[in-house]
């Protein structure tokens, strides 16, 4: 699930109800996902979506067995953390290739600076 997305959505994976943290998501991400969480000593549960057409790369299922995470929330508020003891950021969560240290509100700052500040 995307960040820009607060829903807070329960399904049921593997006949255990939880929160979807992402669906859609290839092996590698749905890995990625999995170390994080259960660093953050969550019960993760992984299935393999049903594929919509044939020779279609496997996507999944990434959910966790407390019905009261919300991936969102956790982000923001800074809840999880790396294995390196970071706090995980919007840019750690989908993968962003930029500096840790960097807020979530100045990654795009150079787009949001006036063209010809001379007002």
């Amino acid at each position: 699930m995307p960040l820009n997305k607060g829903k807070h959505i329960v399904e049921e994976i593997q006949g255990v109800r939880c929160t979807l943290v992402e669906n859609g998501a290839d092996k590698n991400r749905a890995d990625f996902l999995k170390r994080l969480l259960e660093y953050n000593k969550l019960e993760v549960l992984m299935e393999e979506e049903p594929k919509k057409e044939e020779g279609a790369q496997p996507t999944y299922r990434v959910g966790v067995t407390d019905i009261l995470f919300n991936p969102v929330l956790a982000v923001y508020e800074h809840l999880l953390y790396t294995p390196e003891g970071i706090k995980v950021s919007p840019a750690y969560w989908n993968q962003w290739k930029v500096k840790q240290d960097v807020p979530y509100w100045k990654l795009k700052e150079s787009n949001l600076k006036p063209k010809n500040p001379g007002y």
